[in-house]
C-alpha cells in the first residue's frame, strides 16, 4: 500500500480515531497520564506489524489524546514516544515464534518508558529531577506499558491473524509478507 492513498489514509486516520478514543476512555479512569497509566490504546501498537499506515495513525492518535493531557509537553514527547516505537514495531514486525510478532510490543515498553518517564522527571512540578526520579518514572511507565502492550496489545495481534481479521482489514500488508 502506497503513502498517500486512500486505504492508506483510512486506515491512519482510523487507527488515530480509535487510538485517541482508547486514550480518552483511560482518561475517565485516570489512568491516561502521568507516571503511571494504563492507556488501553496502547494495545494498538500492535498495528504497525500489519500496516505502515499504523505508524502515522498511531502518532496522530495519540497527539489527538494527549489535547487532554494536564501536560503540555505530552503533546511533543509523547507524540515523539508513539512515533518512535510505531517506526521500531514497524522494523521488528518478522521478528517472530511460533508465527507469533514477540518483539513488537517490546519498543513502545522502552521509548515510552525513557521518553515519557524523562519528561516526567524533568518537567512536572515537585517530580525529583534526579537519576533517581528518572528510574522510578521510568519504570512505573514501563511497567503499565508492559502490561497493556503484553497482555492486550500481543493477544490483539494474535487473535486478528488467527480469526482472518489481519488480512481483512490490512490485505496488502499480509500479502507482502507472504500470507
Amino acid at each position: 500500500m502506497k503513502k498517500g492513498t486512500l486505504p492508506y489514509l483510512a486506515q491512519a486516520g482510523m487507527i488515530a480515531a480509535i487510538y485517541a478514543a482508547l486514550t480518552y476512555l483511560a482518561m475517565a479512569f485516570n489512568l491516561a497520564y502521568g507516571s503511571i497509566q494504563f492507556r488501553f490504546s496502547e494495545a494498538l501498537t500492535i498495528l504497525p506489524v500489519f500496516t505502515p499506515a499504523a505508524v502515522p495513525g498511531l502518532a496522530i492518535g495519540c497527539l489527538i489524546g494527549n489535547l487532554a493531557s494536564p501536560y503540555p509537553l505530552d503533546l511533543i514527547f509523547g507524540t515523539a514516544a508513539s512515533l518512535i516505537a510505531a517506526i521500531l514495531t514497524r522494523a521488528v514486525r518478522k521478528v517472530r515464534v511460533k508465527n507469533i510478532p514477540v518483539l513488537a510490543p517490546l519498543p513502545p515498553v522502552l521509548v515510552n518508558a525513557v521518553i515519557v518517564g524523562l519528561q516526567i522527571t524533568l518537567f512536572t512540578p515537585g517530580e525529583a529531577a534526579s537519576l533517581m526520579g528518572f528510574l522510578i518514572a521510568a519504570v512505573q511507565v514501563g511497567l503499565g506499558q508492559l502490561a497493556v502492550c503484553y497482555l492486550l496489545g500481543l493477544p490483539l495481534g494474535i487473535a486478528l491473524e488467527k480469526s482472518g481479521a489481519a488480512k481483512a482489514i490490512f490485505p496488502s500488508a499480509i500479502e507482502k509478507r507472504g500470507k
